[in-house]
């Protein structure tokens, strides 16, 4: 089986979804965005012309070591940090802040208020938004707690709760807002192997029956490649794109194969090896 890569903006969506000109307008796009933050005495560039566009119910994945600027990227698309230069856009409109129709799931276990229960957690962003009544936010709550397999917890509270439970309430609590971009900052980075395992089986699974859009942040190419089906790979400090490649071959039971190792050596000399010759012009 052939790795796919292409530069970010061509062949990629072309090798995942068949004829680019089938295609309908992406849902969000990520234009040129270069991201600066300021450091004590310094302004530190975090990415550099960073393009790349998602489609409705894509699996999208930022790639790379840690400081190439990937959650910083997150946190762009999230509205929380302005571009220096470049847009972005979503249903073709520009990002100029937060707004309920991009919520985030991080890594850290304490990111749920510990005075309310499991089902007040879900349902607090609901209410607090206005989208919902108290009852409508409940009920909506009660659904996809059921989808994350977590009923049974709904009047716990969250310190009674392992690392990997509090992460399937976080990720009730954003799929209840039905965003149109979910966005995950390596959410299952701080979890034992195998519970990280069985939280990307899961995670897959709540993509099959719901179809959410996903940007996921991750620096483990095997997560990469398990849970996306497009993969951009960013280059070390600033984050440029290298490649982007077509994952949608991949899946939870390619882990022990050839191919699937194959693939994952071919991503680390990307990312790693082969050097900034092939910054954004990778193809294969």
């Amino acid at each position: 089986m052939t790795l796919s890569e292409a530069s970010t903006r061509g062949a990629a969506a072309v090798g995942a979804r068949g004829d680019r000109t089938a295609l309908p307008p992406p849902l969000l796009c990520v234009d040129g965005v270069t991201l600066e933050y300021r450091a004590p005495g310094r302004v530190v560039r975090a990415t550099q012309n960073v393009s790349f566009d998602i489609w409705e119910a894509d699996r999208f994945i930022l790639l790379g070591a840690s400081g190439c600027g990937k959650s910083t990227l997150l946190k762009a698309v999230g509205g929380f940090v302005t571009p220096r230069e470049g847009r972005i856009l979503l249903e073709g409109k520009p990002v100029r802040g937060p707004g309920p129709d991009r919520v985030a799931v991080f890594q850290e276990f304490d990111q749920l208020p510990p005075w309310k229960t499991v089902r007040e957690n879900v349902a607090f962003p609901l209410r607090i938004s206005g989208r919902l009544g108290r009852k409508e936010a409940s009920e909506r709550a009660a659904h996809y707690l059921e989808k994350v397999g977590l009923t049974r917890f709904a009047d716990a509270y969250p310190h009674t709760l392992s690392g990997g439970m509090k992460q399937r309430v976080a990720i009730a609590r954003a799929l209840a807002m039905e965003p149109r971009v979910l966005l995950m900052d390596e959410p299952f980075a701080a979890l034992d192997a195998l519970t990280r395992r069985r939280m990307q089986e899961e995670l897959l699974a709540l993509w099959e029956d719901v179809r959410f859009t996903l940007l996921f942040v991750t620096h483990s190419i095997e997560e990469a490649l398990i849970v996306g089906n497009r993969i951009a790979l960013l280059s070390p400090h600033p984050g440029r794109m290298r490649a982007e490649i077509n994952s949608h071959a991949w899946g939870l039971h390619s882990g022990g194969s050839p191919d699937f190792q194959a693939a994952a050596n071919r991503i680390h000399s990307l990312l790693f090896e082969d050097g900034d010759a092939h910054d954004g012009k990778d193809r294969q």
